[in-house]
């Protein structure tokens, strides 16, 4: 009894295996030169399912003209998702967990996040997103600290402008932030982009970004 059991599981796992095996994109491997000097390569692997799984580790290092490494330039970090996404023909949502551990410094991040977009109107579209991270890191005072984040973003796809406004609150410090933001498309790869950190505070902070995008 105990050997068909075993068949009958057999069987009804392998055909599921042999085609996640057939995907394409089941391995993750994109390195990446940043500089002359540094580099950094993300690997790892891809599951693709109802909540696709994803897993692996960032490594990154530079080093001097002589070759000897930079002090603390050295990267180490593993991570691991669980995403899974629902679209429908109004819009489309996301829920997902992620994990990371830098392996060099002790210190990891657990992340729930949630987004979603939607038709708003005949003219315009809606995102919004939340997230809320548990961080702990053995050389800061507070160890332990945790953060939440939300997002809104109003979009007008025939003209390729967007407004956005986000906040944030961490318990570590005690600190609220803001920002609100304008995007304008002027070209298909040309955004002109303006934002504002924390406004009406004494940590007000600006910037205008004019950004040209160039995929081969």
């Amino acid at each position: 009894m105990t050997i068909v059991r075993i068949a009958c599981i057999l069987f009804t796992v392998l055909p599921s295996l042999t085609a996640a095996a057939k995907a394409d994109d089941l391995l993750i491997w994109s390195p990446a030169k940043l500089s002359e000097r540094s580099y950094k390569a993300t690997m790892g692997f891809r599951l693709p399912a109802e909540w696709e799984t994803s897993a692996g580790a960032d490594i990154a290092l530079a080093a001097t003209k002589g070759g000897a490494p930079l002090p603390d330039s050295e990267q180490a970090m593993l991570w691991g998702r669980i995403i899974r996404t629902n679209v429908t023909p109004a819009g489309q949502s996301q829920r997902g967990v992620k994990v990371s551990v830098d392996t060099l410094r002790g210190s990891g991040a657990l992340t729930l996040s949630r987004s979603r977009s939607w038709i708003l109107s005949d003219s315009l579209d809606m995102q919004s997103s939340r997230s809320v991270s548990v961080g702990y890191d053995p050389i800061d005072a507070r160890q332990a600290s945790v953060t939440a984040s939300q997002a809104l973003k109003l979009i007008h796809p025939w003209t390729g402008t967007a407004l956005s406004a986000g906040a944030g609150l961490s318990n570590a410090s005690g600190d609220f932030s803001s920002s609100v933001a304008v995007s304008q498309t002027i070209l298909p790869n040309l955004n002109l982009d303006a934002s504002m950190n924390n406004p009406f505070s004494e940590d007000e902070a600006g910037s205008v970004n004019l950004r040209y995008r160039l995929n081969w």
